[in-house]
């Protein structure tokens, strides 16, 4: 699902999410890594991490990846062992 809305207390939205999954999954891909965007900046990395933080606590496995995680296929990698871990329990 693109643009899950995982909490129902605030606009939080995750990237992509598994949520058939036990636990569930969200993927979060990281932007602006190189040239100081949001996510790596104060403010913006507080929020990030609140969010995911949060995400855990309502018993969401997250995956944070960046684009270059999914053009090298580390984050498909990463997804599929997520599930897959999901899966068997």
């Amino acid at each position: 699902v693109c643009e899950f809305k995982f909490s129902s207390s605030r606009r939080w939205r995750a990237d992509y999410a598994i949520p058939a999954n036990k636990p569930r999954v969200l993927v979060e891909v990281e932007g602006g890594l190189y040239s100081s965007g949001r996510h790596v900046r104060g403010k913006g990395a507080e929020g990030d991490i609140e969010k995911y933080n949060e995400a855990a606590l309502l018993g969401y496995l997250v995956i944070r990846c960046s684009p270059r995680h999914i053009a090298d296929g580390r984050a498909l990698r990463w997804i599929e062992r997520a599930v897959e871990k999901t899966d068997k329990k």
